[in-house]
């Protein structure tokens, strides 16, 4: 019978923004080996974005697959193994190898063939796409608010957010208290 280790992972976003959770990545795959047959000796969780490589427990699991102790991956979707080509080249490389014998998902078929591999990389590729644009997204809507006056996020110190109007409005509480420590700060460095 072969052995998988089951990887969950979130972003270290905050929960409320995830879209599924360790706990139910790990319901739902455990449902889906129980369903298949599949026997998991190992779980692994991480709470760190896969979109850069280097990331330690993921490094771990591939580093006790290349000693022998599994046969392969199970996982809700391939975009929790990577999201970035580094990661991703590195799992359909020991794939070919046959380090990796087999990876499972509920939510994704992936046969240890040529095109399988292929259609693996596609999803690599694709969850490396979502995470770029995404990004990209995020980027033009804060230039886009700041164009219209609109303060983007949480109001720096010394200021409000002002909630009705989506700008930011002087903390007359702390904005002296800033402005007297400038003033000294300045002075000091007069004398330096």
């Amino acid at each position: 019978m072969s052995k998988y280790f089951l990887y969950a992972r979130k972003s270290t976003e905050s929960e409320d923004r995830q879209i599924m959770s360790i706990e139910q990545q790990f319901t739902e795959v455990k449902e889906y080996a129980k369903k298949e047959g599949l026997n998991i000796i190992s779980e692994f969780t991480e709470s760190m974005t896969a979109k850069k490589p280097g990331r330690p427990v993921f490094n771990e699991l591939l580093a006790r697959l290349e000693k022998g102790e599994a046969d392969g991956i199970l996982a809700w979707n391939p975009d929790r193994l990577a999201r970035n080509s580094i990661d991703g080249g590195r799992i359909i490389y020991l794939v070919d190898t046959g380090v990796i014998k087999s990876l499972k998902f509920p939510t994704f078929r992936f046969d240890n063939n040529a095109y399988g591999k292929f259609i693996l990389s596609i999803a690599f590729g694709q969850s490396k796409y979502y995470t770029d644009s995404l990004s990209e997204n995020i980027r033009r809507g804060i230039r886009h608010k700041l164009r219209k006056g609109i303060w983007p996020g949480w109001a720096p110190l010394g200021y409000l957010n002002d909630h009705k109007t989506k700008t930011i409005v002087i903390d007359k509480e702390k904005a002296p208290l800033i402005e007297e420590k400038i003033e000294i700060k300045q002075k000091l460095n007069s004398f330096a």
